[in-house]
């Protein structure tokens, strides 16, 4: 057991060493997925993979920060996920009151900021009381932002945001030329954070599984076979490498050095002769 934890660590500081510093993703987002799928493998309850899950995520956070990432956005519980097996939804919201009762001390001792992003109003009273009470402890910390997206879906969120411009609008405090993408983001569940450069999927489904659809946009996506209890420092850390392998667009292209738009033209038609 010692030489596996000797091991990776060293393996830890080798791709730490890969990093380039200057283009750690600020603001990273994660589907964590496979969590189910994990414990069933093992023969297993799901209750088991949901709580190694915790575990995971904590790993990770830990990670994040060291590498100097300012935001970590985590889908923990989405509007779909109502139809699962009712004991699972309870065991579900149980554990996230159970975790942060658990962990808020440690959290704030950590100048982590924690956020709930989602529709909160159906959670029983005493894990929105405690939702309201940790995100008020947090509130000045500066150094780390966690969102914890929870009854959160990104559909949803577009069109909470719509109605409440349309009520703006009707009201008068708004002009139609003033709705722009600035005055939208300003209504969505993120405001005041960047949007995620990174998003990294776990247990290898490629679809974005309606999160963050606005916020989205222009992230770089990883997806990763590795299911999510299974997601350690080390496949964290390909993430990030493997982002900075891309090189980021936003719908502009990669020209050669002293290469005019007339010969990127020409370029093109002569590989397509």
């Amino acid at each position: 057991m010692r030489l596996n934890n000797l091991q990776l660590k060293k393996n830890n500081l080798n791709l730490s060493n890969e990093l380039d510093k200057e283009r750690i993703p600020e603001h990273i987002a994660i589907i964590m997925d496979g969590n189910g799928r994990w414990a069933t493998k093992k023969g297993l309850p799901r209750s088991f993979g949901h709580n190694k899950g915790v575990s995971v995520l904590k790993e990770i956070i830990k990670a994040s920060k060291n590498i100097d990432c300012k935001v970590l956005t985590v889908y923990a519980f989405s509007t779909e996920n109502w139809n699962r097996p009712s004991k699972e939804v309870d065991f579900l919201i149980n554990l996230f009151e159970k975790v942060l009762k658990k962990e808020i001390s440690e959290i704030h001792q950590e100048s982590i900021k924690i956020k709930f992003i989602g529709d909160l109003s159906p959670l029983p009273n005493s894990l929105k009381l405690l939702i309201k009470s940790s995100e008020a402890l947090t509130n000045n910390n500066k150094k780390f932002t966690l969102n914890i997206c929870i009854n959160y879906g990104g559909r949803q969120e577009i069109v909470k945001a719509a109605k409440e411009i349309a009520i703006k609008s009707s009201q008068g405090k708004i002009k139609l030329s003033d709705i722009d993408e600035q005055l939208f983001n300003s209504e969505l569940l993120t405001k005041g954070s960047k949007d995620p450069e990174l998003l990294i999927r776990t247990s290898g489904e490629k679809r974005i599984s309606n999160f963050l659809l606005w916020q989205l946009a222009y992230s770089e996506i990883y997806i990763t076979d590795v299911l999510w209890p299974d997601f350690t420092e080390i496949e964290f850390l390909k993430a990030i490498i493997d982002y900075q392998s891309r090189n980021r667009r936003f719908g502009g292209i990669e020209s050669l050095s002293n290469e005019s738009f007339e010969d990127s033209c020409y370029s093109s038609l002569s590989k397509n002769d």
